[in-house]
């Protein structure tokens, strides 16, 4: 039975089927909605990199986070984006392949290193005192690193046991990027190993932290509460995504987000801008 499969050479992404002047709208949106992400993550990064006032554990790991939704949006976007403005709508096997590779491992990146950034603000609220001691350079650097390697890692574990699929067909993917899961469907094969092993590495990769970034939240509550007393109340309030469609796109935006509600970032960028002005 296997002589007679045939290895797919290119897959076709579906991705969103709408009128085709709806597609030209939404290749107008999405363009400058990922040259705003990319932008403002670029200048995050501009302004911790030029800025010695940011050259603090927090802002570091904020700058990798930069760096990562970056990448993120360059992996995914732009063949989406020529896929709204082109009829045939296709992409080689071997690239599907390594944009599910970096889809995954950037995808992971932003989990562990939002873990590590919750981490950073336990250790600073938490222990003040011991915050230098504890946030040195070469734990930062240690903890960065290990996020990118391990993510890489458990990407290339991924891959490497979809290459030993069979992919005959369909040769169709209902996304506009080549996610992991539907392109489980292209393989004629049996794939529960694959999704066994995708769901154990989410649980750890989301499971593990969830769980540590709910305790560090609990103490720095509970902190809170010992230092201002009983009165004080944490402040929660709940909020629906207005935008939907723009879920594949929020990690883009989250350094920006972030940074934006930060004094320090808005001053580094105040005291950047008069510095060209006054040059």
């Amino acid at each position: 039975m296997e002589s007679n499969q045939t290895w797919i050479t290119e897959v076709i992404l579906l991705g969103f089927q709408v009128d085709p002047d709806l597609e030209l709208f939404l290749f107008g949106f999405f363009l400058l909605f990922c040259s705003f992400t990319l932008m403002g993550n670029g200048i995050i990064l501009g302004l911790i990199c030029l800025e010695s006032r940011l050259h603090t554990p927090m802002y570091v790991f904020l700058s990798h986070l930069a760096i990562v939704d970056m990448s993120y949006a360059s992996s995914t976007v732009p063949k989406m984006l020529a896929n709204l403005v082109m009829h045939k709508k296709v992409i080689s096997f071997a690239p599907c392949i390594l944009q599910t590779f970096l889809y995954l491992a950037f995808a992971i990146t932003e989990c562990l290193i939002l873990v590590v950034m919750c981490y950073d603000r336990y250790v600073a609220i938490c222990h003040p005192l011991q915050y230098t001691l504890i946030m040195n350079w070469r734990v930062c650097t240690v903890l960065a690193s290990t996020c990118w390697i391990f993510s890489f890692l458990l990407a290339l574990v991924h891959i490497t046991l979809i290459l030993r699929l069979p992919f005959c067909g369909p040769q169709k993917i209902n996304h506009f990027f080549c996610q992991i899961m539907p392109v489980f469907k292209l393989a004629c094969a049996d794939t529960r190993l694959n999704q066994a092993v995708l769901f154990a590495g989410s649980a750890l990769v989301l499971g593990g932290p969830l769980c540590l970034v709910l305790v560090s939240y609990s103490h720095i509550l509970a902190r809170h509460r010992h230092v201002h007393g009983p009165q004080v109340k944490p402040f929660s309030r709940t909020e629906e995504d207005p935008f939907p469609v723009l879920q594949p796109f929020q990690p883009d935006a989250d350094p920006l987000i972030y940074s934006l509600r930060n004094a320090e970032v808005k001053g580094a960028l105040k005291r950047v801008l008069w510095k060209q002005r006054s040059m």
